[in-house]
């Protein structure tokens, strides 16, 4: 009787140490899990926090460059819009600098014929006086026609004849060798079509000045 009870006793205390080392070999795992997880958490929050900074310089640096590109849109815009206004205000100031006094026919002098076979007569004016120029320093004529001096000669043809520029169709605008310092275009009216040889010179510091107007035969 005596040694069933000590072997009841002993099963007993195996048993309970069973369940104490499973339950603390649970404990162990049920630990040990917790430590992996709190240390993959920390682990991805700090791989997180840095790819975020990175991801922010990026974002900075890409502002950065379309704010610097807009600025130097908006410059080469402004640059290019300066320099049409300066074209414009020089085209303008040309055609200001054109004397706005008409000249007194009253003492023109016209003779038949002139230079040509093709002249019917020729007019030459004491009253002519310098259309005014924009320009300054030593002059060499400009056949270019977007240069303020081929639009001081216009003003000076349109003058002497009395022809608008935008009435007027210009077939040649070159050198008069037979003077120094001297131009002459052929001209004609758009609205009449009649035709003009125009003899003009340089003036220091005035401009071109006409000298001689020639009217065409048809």
């Amino acid at each position: 009787m005596s040694n069933e009870l000590n072997q009841n006793s002993r099963f007993g205390n195996r048993t309970k140490r069973k369940k104490t080392n499973l339950v603390l070999n649970s404990l162990i795992i049920i630990v040990l899990l917790l430590i992996i997880f709190v240390a993959y958490n920390i682990f991805a929050s700090g791989d997180d926090n840095a790819a975020e900074p990175k991801k922010e310089t990026q974002n900075t640096e890409q502002k950065h460059k379309e704010v610097k590109e807009k600025k130097e849109n908006v410059s080469k815009e402004e640059d290019d819009a300066s320099s049409k206004n300066a074209d414009t205000e020089s085209e303008d100031q040309s055609e200001e600098a054109a004397t706005d006094e008409q000249p007194d026919d009253s003492q023109a002098v016209v003779t038949e014929g002139g230079s040509s076979s093709d002249v019917s007569q020729s007019v030459e004016n004491p009253s002519w006086e310098p259309v005014g120029t924009t320009q300054s320093g030593e002059h060499t004529p400009v056949y270019d026609q977007n240069s303020a001096d081929w639009q001081e000669m216009l003003a000076a043809m349109s003058y002497a004849t009395g022809i608008d520029k935008s009435n007027m169709t210009v077939y040649w605008l070159g050198r008069d060798k037979s003077t120094q310092n001297a131009s002459v275009g052929t001209i004609e009216s758009k609205d009449t079509k009649q035709k003009y040889r125009v003899y003009i010179k340089w003036v220091e510091g005035q401009g071109w000045m006409p000298t001689k107007v020639e009217q065409l035969s048809q």
